[in-house]
């Protein structure tokens, strides 16, 4: 993670868009990160060096003083970064060409748009060939130089490789909507609640780590996680349906879920949020392709 003087570059992007865009709201938009999380970063940065560095009003934000000397500083330090990264992938030829992306199911509509056109914008060239693949198999597939990037469900423990998470979700669940009548209150569904239904699961296999903090939190709250699915069943979005709608299963999916749902399956929100699933990006340490770091800077950077 790139840093000055203890601030994260992230964090200094964050500042100067609040000031640029004069208010959260229209930085978050910028950013592509929740109005909530830039509002914890730049409090985190206040904090980090015990000065106030804007005044909020009724009409937006504005530096203090500090804020402005930190502004400028900032500023300089971004755009050493970005140059240091143009002049980085200016050193390789192979900056563009085919850039392969591996993605999991039940990804995000919208976490792959900025990234893209920001390819575009950086290499017009690069053809983008994206492959649904397991964490698992992503990782293989990095550490053997099949894929240029993945998005995984797990943080890779490899110093090959660099990692930066993108997104958080607080996952839901699908039930059959007669279930959920009994179940679920104003608040969502307590997990607790759901002992008795069959957890529609997915392979270990796929992302080990992943698998065993879902049962933990599944068993720590009296659920029965079942037996694991086989290795190479794939838990997509009919599976899930199929099952729930028995009424005898329940399925986590996260909110804004793409999937159109049958008329009676609900999705509910789970009280406390329980189970939160991340996405991590992952490219290979080494690299210098300018497409690639295109495509990056155009991923969100989520707070873990």
């Amino acid at each position: 993670m790139c840093w000055y003087g203890g601030m994260e570059l992230r964090e200094l992007r964050a500042f100067v868009a609040v000031v640029e865009e004069r208010g959260m709201s229209a930085a978050a938009r910028r950013l592509h990160v929740s109005q909530s999380a830039l509002s914890q970063t730049v409090s985190g940065l206040e904090r980090q060096l015990g000065l106030r560095l804007l005044i909020r009003t009724n009409t937006g934000v504005r530096p203090t003083e500090e804020g402005e000397t930190l502004l400028a500083e900032a500023r300089a330090v971004i755009a050493r970064h970005d140059q240091a990264l143009r002049t980085m992938a200016s050193l390789t030829s192979a900056g563009c060409g085919l850039l392969r992306v591996g993605i999991p199911l039940e990804l995000p509509s919208d976490l792959l748009r900025p990234a893209m056109e920001q390819v575009a914008a950086t290499c017009p060239d690069t053809r983008v060939q994206a492959r649904h693949l397991s964490s698992a198999a992503q990782l293989e597939a990095l550490r053997a130089g099949d894929l240029d990037i993945g998005l995984l469900r797990e943080r890779p423990v490899d110093p090959d490789l660099d990692a930066m998470l993108v997104v958080t979700e607080k996952l839901g669940v699908l039930l059959a909507a007669s279930v959920a009548a009994e179940l679920a209150d104003d608040e969502g569904v307590r997990l607790e609640t759901l002992r008795g239904l069959e957890w529609v699961s997915f392979p270990r296999s796929g992302s080990p780590a992943w698998y065993d903090e879902v049962t933990s939190v599944l068993r720590s709250f009296g659920l029965d996680p079942g037996p694991e699915a086989p290795e190479n069943q794939s838990l997509i979005a009919e599976v899930k349906l199929a099952a729930v709608s028995t009424e005898k299963a329940f399925a986590l999916a996260p909110p804004h879920w793409s999937q159109p749902l049958p008329e009676d399956v609900v999705w509910k929100p789970l009280h406390h949020h329980p189970l939160v699933r991340r996405t991590w990006a992952a490219w290979p340490t080494h690299s210098r392709r300018r497409d690639l770091a295109g495509f990056i800077t155009g991923l969100p950077a989520a707070d873990i």
